[in-house]
């Protein structure tokens, strides 16, 4: 090989490097998503933020890790101390959003459960531990969906959201959530 041949390559494969670090560290390739809400629900985004911050203050006051398991089957509570860090985790372009509600004749043909329609309640997908529920969080993307039926029934939505972002603050800070 000649030496202009060599100098080209070696040119080139710096840039193709230098190319590769600038679109990884000046686009954002690592970078953490921007802070705040991907909003497709009814409520403010000002709202969102008091359920979040409520949610902080629960997660810092004490964590509960097995409220489903409770629920379900009846054994003792796994709650903790307060996690102060709570209030340094933000929501990353967290996505809250309605899901329809199930049908009561399939949630009937599902559980034997019977339900009026609107049924408050959504299918929960893998690896949920539950059927069907209110609302479920995922983690990866973030997401919170909920019943639509929920949206317009403020008490009640706010309680749901919030126990859903207790969700993702106790994710982010690394708990175990697999009776959350």
């Amino acid at each position: 090989m000649g030496r202009a041949f060599r100098g080209t390559l070696r040119r080139t494969l710096r840039a193709l490097a230098l190319g590769t670090v600038f679109l990884f560290v000046g686009c954002g390739g690592g970078a953490p998503r921007p802070v705040g809400f991907v909003n497709q629900t009814q409520h403010s985004v000002e709202e969102l933020w008091v359920i979040w911050s409520d949610a902080q203050a629960s997660v810092a006051q004490q964590v509960d890790l097995n409220a489903l398991q409770r629920s379900l089957y009846n054994v003792p509570p796994d709650i903790r101390p307060g996690d102060a860090r709570a209030f340094s985790v933000l929501p990353r372009q967290l996505q809250v959003a309605p899901h329809a509600d199930v049908t009561a004749s399939v949630l009937l043909a599902a559980t034997s459960v019977v339900r009026s329609d609107p049924t408050g309640l959504i299918a929960c997908p893998h690896p949920c531990n539950v059927r069907y529920s209110v609302a479920y969080s995922r983690y990866k993307p973030a997401e919170v969906r909920y019943a639509v039926s929920w949206e317009s029934d403020g008490t009640n939505f706010h309680a749901i959201l919030e126990y859903e972002f207790e969700n993702q603050l106790m994710y982010q800070l690394g708990y175990d959530m697999k009776w959350r």
